[in-house]
């Protein structure tokens, strides 16, 4: 593991407002610490992660360490690999596109049964969480673009009143952190708003056909904008290990 990863997780450490207060607290730290280092590029595909290098690092001890890494696993952002240890979990468009195949068929489903149960006070708060993901965007809140989105998709996946149908939907979501968290940083923010606007729309009209044709194309547009930015990050890579001498300029 670079020291500039570790650097630049200290240093967030570091900015933690007042003491820590909690176990609890400091190991919601240290995730959001390595959380930030993956999708900042600190922590690169494959990298290796230690526990007892970050808590001699920290001046902590690994027991926190230790729960941060099984969130992390859980969300994606990183894999355990035998005889290797914990890794920063690489993210493939084959990843992307088995991701967005599941979600698009829950979700779209999700989105059928809830026109039959969706309330006014429901559709109000996803008009809501849509404005505030798009101020969210505008200001570049990373940690409320991804509260909002989450927001409004589940909205409409509780409307739909099936219990089992809404933890699929959770664990999903919750092993899909960081393909939101890319997607929010993409430049296709403001269209999925605009796609979520439709989406509040065919409910409002208990439409079920509409409904879930929108959420599975809303689907798909995430899809194809994650690959793109994959696609991209990738060329870049390959660039910067063709001319390594452009990095140390």
């Amino acid at each position: 593991m670079s020291r500039a990863c570790v650097k630049t997780g200290a240093s967030i450490l570091e900015r933690t407002e007042g003491p820590i207060q909690s176990h609890r607290t400091l190991r919601e730290v240290i995730v959001r610490t390595i959380r930030d280092g993956i999708i900042q590029g600190a922590f690169r595909p494959g990298e290796h992660i230690t526990e007892p290098d970050l808590a001699e690092r920290f001046g902590i001890s690994r027991t926190p360490i230790r729960e941060a890494f099984r969130q992390l696993e859980t969300e994606g952002f990183l894999t355990t690999v035998p005889r290797k240890g914990t890794v920063v979990a690489p993210i493939t468009v084959q990843d992307v596109r088995d991701f967005y195949e599941i979600k698009s068929l829950l979700e779209g489903y999700a989105a059928r049964r809830a026109c039959e149960r969706i309330t006014a006070g429901e559709l109000a708060e996803m008009e809501e969480c849509n404005e505030r993901l798009l101020e969210a965007h505008r200001e570049n809140d990373l940690t409320q673009m991804l509260a909002f989105h989450n927001r409004f998709h589940e909205i409409f996946v509780r409307a739909a009143g099936n219990e089992r149908l809404a933890q699929m939907v959770d664990n999903l979501v919750m092993q899909g952190q960081r393909f939101r968290i890319l997607l929010s940083l993409s430049d296709v923010m403001a269209d999925l708003v605009d796609q979520h606007r439709a989406i509040v729309s065919a409910l409002s009209a208990h439409d079920p056909d509409r409904a879930e044709a929108l959420v599975r194309e809303n689907a798909r547009h995430g899809e194809e904008a994650l690959i793109g930015r994959l696609e991209a990050q990738d060329d870049a890579l390959e660039v910067a290990e063709a001319h390594p001498e452009r990095e140390s300029r």
